[in-house]
């Protein structure tokens, strides 16, 4: 969820009205694949319900998703196809953001450009963070959130469900 505070707390709420209208949901059973390996990614994910795994082409999980979580962020970045698959642990649902709507929206609204930016640059580095800690044995830097994403997160929070009340009104909910 940390992944989807960042992101969220740094959008205005015309920016998560945004998100909904242009995206679309995704349902994906226990087992199925979201990301392949080596296959570009053409959506931002936005995980609302379920659970997912990162994995290297060996199978180890490197990493779980839960709900709020964000898939796809490195290949919008990079504009580089994956080096893992991500794959459900459970029923999943999630909002796909396509990545041409994200580009025209960034391309035509520089305030959205600098906040969906901004947002990303603070997750990611808050990711590099906690593997460096990893790696150095202090525990992932004892799971404590900055102080800027402390101010926010109740924002952040409320946009999240803000958010999938909105999917389900555009989509339709699912039962």
């Amino acid at each position: 969820m940390r992944k989807a505070l960042y992101i969220l707390g740094d959008l205005a709420e015309e920016d998560v009205v945004f998100l909904s209208k242009a995206g679309s949901i995704v349902e994906l059973g226990e087992g199925e694949r979201l990301v392949r390996a080596g296959v570009p990614v053409e959506a931002l994910y936005f995980l609302t319900a379920g659970a997912m795994d990162v994995r290297l082409a060996n199978g180890a999980v490197v990493a779980s998703l839960g709900v709020g979580d964000v898939i796809g962020e490195m290949s919008f970045v990079e504009k580089r196809p994956p080096d893992t698959d991500v794959i459900a642990s459970e029923p999943c649902r999630l909002l796909a953001v396509p990545r041409d709507a994200l580009d025209r929206e960034l391309g035509t609204n520089p305030a959205f450009a600098g906040r969906f930016f901004k947002a990303l640059a603070t997750f990611l580095s808050d990711r590099l963070r906690s593997l460096t800690a990893d790696v150095a044995g202090s525990g992932g830097g004892d799971g404590e959130i900055d102080e800027r994403l402390l101010d926010i997160v109740h924002v952040a929070g409320d946009r999240m469900v803000r958010l999938i009340a909105l999917m389900d009104e555009e989509h339709g909910a699912v039962g």
